[in-house]
């Protein structure tokens, strides 16, 4: 069906950028793909790109079809499977995770895919506000995120687990209590672009602490780590993937009780209208049933 592979290349073209790396990507010459993009629009009776040399940028009309586009193709090739057999999962699908569930993640998709092997699932990692806008772009179909108060729409956000807000320091660090450990040291920062580190400045904020930033960085590990160096203290969730043995070089202080224990949630969004539902909901509950075991 020509205008299936005609939308494939446009959603090639759309993720790529330019007609001459969709080319290369889907197996043809620059000119071949031009000439699909020129039968696709006469077919949507609608132009799809603003052309500049050999980029191709999606203009509105563009945009605007490359979900439905998206969705048309994932149709088509749920159709063209076999039916599967009930709890027997085939396809493939795209999930990603912030750098601190990945662990968790990359095992559990392992195991699916030892299981099924009719199941093809790729990993992604990236920014929780990255993951979320691949989610609803339909760019990936699932992803381990930070969940905020604000979610695109069209999309399901379900809580899989709470990290407690921690203050974190050596025990070389001098300070006995919170407020003299932020104010007596240099403060190694969370990413305040990144709705964590948002929501650290704002408990900093309530607390009327205006700590010395010495740097900034989105790498919870490696804060942690410069804390081991004695380079500063921090203010980060205590990531469920810590153990005691990780721990226990360091000083862990909770938040003042007055502050209401706040926590930063991780849980899985999905797109409301994906197909892909069942093998999603099944890592959810496996990865469920890993943490607490990992927590118990």
């Amino acid at each position: 069906m020509s205008s299936i592979r005609f939308m494939r290349t446009f959603v090639a073209i759309a993720r790529l950028g330019s007609f001459s790396e969709a080319a290369e990507y889907v197996g043809l010459t620059q000119a071949a793909v031009s000439l699909q993009m020129r039968a696709l629009e006469q077919e949507l009776d609608r132009e799809l790109f603003d052309r500049h040399g050999r980029l191709a940028q999606l203009n509105a009309a563009g945009q605007e079809a490359l979900p439905e586009i998206k969705k048309l193709l994932e149709l088509y090739d749920r159709i063209r499977l076999p039916k599967p057999v009930p709890g027997h999962f085939t396809g493939q699908l795209t999930v990603g995770a912030i750098v601190s569930s990945m662990s968790v993640l990359a095992k559990i998709v392992t195991q699916l895919k030892n299981e099924h092997k009719g199941l093809g699932i790729r990993l992604v990692s990236g920014k929780s506000n990255e993951l979320t806008h691949k989610v609803a772009n339909g760019d990936i179909d699932a992803a381990l995120v930070v969940g905020t108060a604000r979610r695109p729409a069209g999309t399901k956000w379900t809580l899989l687990y709470r990290e407690p807000l921690r203050i974190i320091a050596s025990p070389k660090a001098a300070g006995k209590d919170t407020r003299s450990l932020l104010l007596g040291n240099p403060f190694l920062r969370f990413d305040r672009s990144q709705h964590t580190g948002r929501q650290i400045d704002q408990v900093l904020q309530k607390m009327g602490v205006a700590p010395e930033d010495f740097l900034e960085l989105n790498a919870i590990e490696q804060l942690i780590s410069l804390v081991r160096q004695d380079v500063g203290v921090t203010l980060l969730p205590l990531l469920h993937s810590l153990t005691p043995d990780q721990t226990g070089d360091l000083r862990i202080l909770p938040l003042p009780e007055e502050l209401g224990a706040p926590t930063r949630d991780i849980g899985m969004i999905v797109r409301r209208d994906s197909m892909q539902h069942d093998i999603t909901a099944a890592i959810y509950d496996r990865c469920v049933l890993a943490l607490e075991g990992r927590m118990a």
